[in-house]
């Protein structure tokens, strides 16, 4: 797993190559295995692989332009009706589903795709359209778009070394 940190790389230029349907089932298995906190599990998933609903999702932000050429997206979603209020325990949902997509993200690079994590910003208009486009019920809220494909040729995806020294702090900063 430690290649798969190394070799992760935001990738927004994808060929139209479809992605196996086994390769799908492990990166979703690979999500699901994240830590919650209480074991909430707070995540649902939906896969898009329709091209012109892909389309219709860019409207969502500005930043979306790794979906013009990828074959497939999938978006997280955060479970609003677990929230447990006595605890304050919702409050943990965004670490879950931080954990959750970076677990998926990892495994599309084992799996010899690439991805770009593109975040869904809370109670922001690009919220609502993904809700709209997507048809979501009210209980789910997009956390964010994973977009996935095979890498275009012309992608850069040299890792890239980014262990800087002078951010690590022992006992007191």
């Amino acid at each position: 797993m430690i290649e798969a940190i190394r070799r992760r790389k935001s990738i927004r230029e994808f060929d139209d190559k479809e992605i196996e349907r086994k390769k799908i089932d492990e990166i979703l298995r690979a999500a699901m295995q994240a830590p919650s906190g209480m074991n909430r599990q707070p995540w649902e998933f939906v896969v898009v692989k329709d091209k012109e609903i892909l389309l219709e999702m860019k409207k969502y932000s500005v930043g979306s332009r790794a979906l013009d050429t990828a074959p497939m997206a999938i978006v997280i979603l955060n479970r609003e009706e677990i929230k447990r209020r006595d605890m304050g325990i919702s409050l943990l949902s965004s670490q879950d589903l931080g954990a959750c997509t970076e677990n998926l993200w990892l495994q599309a690079v084992e799996e010899g795709l690439g991805a770009c994590w593109m975040g869904v910003i809370p109670g922001s208009e690009g919220q609502r359209i993904l809700s709209t486009v997507l048809e979501l019920p009210n209980n789910v809220t997009p956390y964010a778009v994973i977009a996935i494909g095979y890498p275009a040729e012309e992608a850069d995806i040299e890792p890239v070394d980014r262990y800087d020294k002078t951010r690590v702090h022992y006992n007191k900063y």
